[in-house]
């Protein structure tokens, strides 16, 4: 057996790195990053097209109205969003120059074409490795209920089975998950296989490192993947080299390059944990800190997540298998996907991803399936709250019906323009007769939809456009779980800890935050 190395005081937990600074990086790849570089850009062209070509600059308006008017008339007839056409609309009206220019390097995606073909054929590829058993899907309550029709939308872009022999269990914070997840991982003796969003190092990762160290020098197969924005504020580029060291096969997803490329949107935002193929994690919770409480960063952290034992582990299996794969030379299958552990029937359980590279905007198609099939209520913890039209229309549509549409989200933001802009539908909404509610001990980072005691969603899924349109993204589907009663109630307990918002509430907000979010809301769908 190997030696673990131990590289820090601490005999609990491993830490490889130093705590790394945030950089200004962040602002500079972001949306906002290009956009100011890019207006710049148009400022600097108007002055020297000024300075050197003014006996031409008719003929130079001339071509910039005309070339603003096809744009125009393009973007009116594109397949898209609404609201992300409006703020084209206004931002090439406004700056034609770099507005166009941006536009054309958002629609060419380019930087990012090997990785859309790298996955589309990993999908396609592995679209038959989990059978569904069709008898399920004849069964009365799931034709009843839809969830067969649910089934072959997202069975369209992937490979999603109903699973009647899996048991859920529901956490209500992150700190419950890690204490479940540490035993787990204790009991690995195959594989363990991880894909996180965000990795920062301190107690929950020390001490799960330490776990998938130890792991890993008895024989045990621990791959650990993250999203490669980690590497400029939580770890360094190096760290797949010093995860290597003990033992751990480990990479980003999408790593950070020097070369400007629309690929820095579509960032992977998934959560999963497969352990032997018999238990598997999904919801919120990523691996740092502030997720379990340990630390403070806005308040109290409010997360969830689920444990799933039993068939539908072999979705998260292939799912984690699928991102792996695809920069891999020589994928493999097989060994990892039969295996499952037994469970008695507890309802049906759906595991689904969604990607961005493709037309299907599934995470909000099936948020929108629940609201419109709903006859009761529809409760719903969020972050985030930019709304396309279409969800904020079935929204609407849900509690001009009748059914009991209430959504928690945070007291404590961590994004104020995020915070200011989910205030800019509050008005629309509570007219409507959606009833809104702010936690007020801190930020809520779940994100869940549950529905007449039935249904419920639990995973990785904001209610915003880089979830809904540019994220990779996974969560569970469950009806008829008993873990769905669970998720109520906790729904009903943290109520109790919110301030509603009310008309009365909305007029006595800041005017630096209606400001703010109106400023924002014509750039939302770019955020």
């Amino acid at each position: 057996m190997k030696k673990v190395p131990e590289q820090t005081k601490d005999d609990n937990i491993i830490s490889l790195i130093p705590k790394k600074k945030k950089t200004i990086l962040r602002l500079v790849f972001s949306r906002f990053g290009i956009m100011a570089l890019l207006i710049l850009f148009q400022l600097l062209f108007i002055m020297l097209t000024v300075q050197y070509f003014e006996d031409y600059s008719f003929a130079f308006s001339f071509i910039r109205a005309l070339a603003t008017l096809l744009m125009v008339i393009y973007i009116f007839n594109c397949d898209m969003d609404a609201s992300a056409k409006l703020t084209w609309l206004v931002v090439i009206t406004a700056f034609p120059i770099p507005g166009t220019v941006f536009f054309w390097f958002t629609q060419t995606n380019l930087g990012h074409r090997r990785l859309q073909h790298k996955v589309e054929q990993t999908i396609e590829e592995t679209k038959g490795k989990l059978a569904q058993k069709y008898a399920i899907l004849k069964r009365p309550e799931i034709v009843e209920s839809g969830t067969d029709d649910l089934y072959r939308y997202l069975n369209r872009s992937g490979c999603f089975p109903i699973y009647a022999n899996t048991d859920v269990k529901f956490f209500p914070l992150g700190e419950y998950k890690f204490e479940a997840l540490m035993e787990d991982l204790r009991k690995a003796e195959k594989f363990i296989f991880m894909e996180y969003f965000i990795i920062d190092e301190g107690l929950m990762w020390g001490s799960m490192l330490k776990v998938l160290a130890e792991k890993a020098a008895q024989g045990v197969d621990v791959r650990v993947m993250y999203d490669g924005m980690c590497e400029m504020s939580t770890l360094t580029s190096d760290y797949p080299q010093r995860m290597a060291k003990l033992g751990i096969k480990c990479k980003p997803f999408s790593p950070i390059s020097p070369f400007l490329s629309t690929h820095y949107n579509y960032r992977d935002h998934r959560k999963i944990l497969v352990i032997d193929g018999r238990v598997a994690y999904n919801g919120g919770v990523n691996l740092a800190d502030e997720y379990i409480n340990h630390i403070e960063r806005f308040g109290h952290w409010k997360d969830t997540a689920i444990r799933l034992q039993g068939e539908a582990v072999q979705s998260f299996t292939l799912m984690f298998l699928q991102m792996w794969n695809i920069s891999e030379k020589e994928p493999g299958w097989e060994e990892a996907l039969p295996f499952s552990e037994p469970s008695k029937p507890n309802g049906y359980v759906m595991p689904y991803a969604d990607c961005p590279l493709d037309q299907d905007k599934v995470g909000r198609s099936v948020y929108m399936d629940i609201l419109d099939r709903s006859r009761s209520y529809v409760h719903i913890m969020t972050p985030y709250l930019i709304l396309d039209n279409e969800l904020e229309r079935s929204l609407k549509y849900a509690a001009e019906r009748g059914v009991d549409v209430r959504i928690i989200l945070p007291g404590i933001p961590d994004k104020m323009a995020a915070y200011s802009l989910a205030k800019t539908h509050y008005k629309s909404l509570l007219a409507s007769g959606v009833k809104i509610y702010e936690y007020t001990p801190g930020f809520v980072h779940a994100k869940i939809f549950v529905s007449d005691d039935e249904k419920a969603v639990v995973g990785t899924i904001n209610l915003d456009y880089r979830s809904l349109y540019h994220h990779f993204e996974c969560a569970t589907y469950l009806y008829w779980t008993s873990c769905i009663l669970d998720i109520e109630e906790d729904f009903q307990a943290t109520l109790k800890k919110c301030r509603r918002v009310t008309k009365q509430t909305i007029k006595e907000e800041p005017f630096s935050i209606k400001l703010r979010g109106r400023i924002m809301k014509f750039v939302a769908p770019l955020m």
